[in-house]
């Protein structure tokens, strides 16, 4: 337990609550003689917790997004995804409880298991310790800044749209503006206008990613 303390960056006063937050309902039904409860009350408080500091995170740290924006943004980012990528960087799975059938059949490894156990430890944290700590651990490891952009990178394109949309009569194109370099290696250019004038040019590996790249600057330029 000391060892996975170290990597969530916490020291339980408690630590039934993190033994309890590590109980796959399978090892406790394999021991309901004993009453252990599996983690699964653990992992619904721990639900709300992440998706109210997440909220409050992107609320406080991205003021030009739109509610649309910020509620598919919440929810890529707190995504069993996104929480399976958190369990591995904890190598979460080998400190889990689990009954022997689910560890045959390959639970330490499961994508929603582990995501749900990620969110039973923020609830352990966060009743362990209050709000801090937990919105320490969860700002760390799943609302990085690396994160966040990366998930944003995957949409500029619909947060130019939003925004642009807040005003009406507004038409937003994208132009091929070239490409260069051989077959194997080729770098497209991309230009997006507002009302025919261009607010933003990129470049990318695919015309996607340079349009991408085109919105961003394009966002940059109008949030100013």
């Amino acid at each position: 337990m000391k060892e996975l303390e170290r990597k969530l960056g916490y020291r339980f006063n408690n630590e039934e609550l993190l033994k309890n937050a590590l109980t796959h309902s399978s090892y406790a039904n394999e021991n309901r003689g004993e009453g252990i409860p599996s983690n699964e009350r653990l992992e619904f408080l721990g639900d709300s917790v992440l998706g109210f500091v997440t909220a409050k995170h992107l609320y406080a740290m991205e003021p030009t997004l739109p509610e649309g924006r910020m509620t598919r943004l919440r929810a890529e980012l707190v995504c069993e995804q996104s929480l399976y990528g958190v369990a591995q960087d904890l190598d979460l799975g080998q400190y889990l409880r689990m009954g022997h059938g689910e560890e045959k059949s390959g639970g330490r490894k499961r994508a929603s298991i582990l995501a749900d156990a990620v969110e039973a430890v923020i609830a352990a944290i966060f009743l362990d310790g209050g709000v801090e700590p937990a919105e320490c651990f969860i700002e760390r490891m799943v609302l990085s800044p690396e994160s966040i952009e990366a998930h944003h990178a995957s949409d500029y394109k619909t947060e130019l749209q939003e925004l642009v949309q807040q005003k009406p009569d507004q038409t937003l194109r994208y132009i091929a503006a070239g490409e260069s370099g051989p077959d194997h290696n080729k770098l497209f250019l991309s230009d997006v206008s507002l009302n025919g004038e261009v607010i933003g040019s990129g470049s990318g590996k695919t015309k996607k990613e340079a349009e991408q790249a085109a919105a961003r600057e394009a966002l940059k330029k109008l949030t100013k």
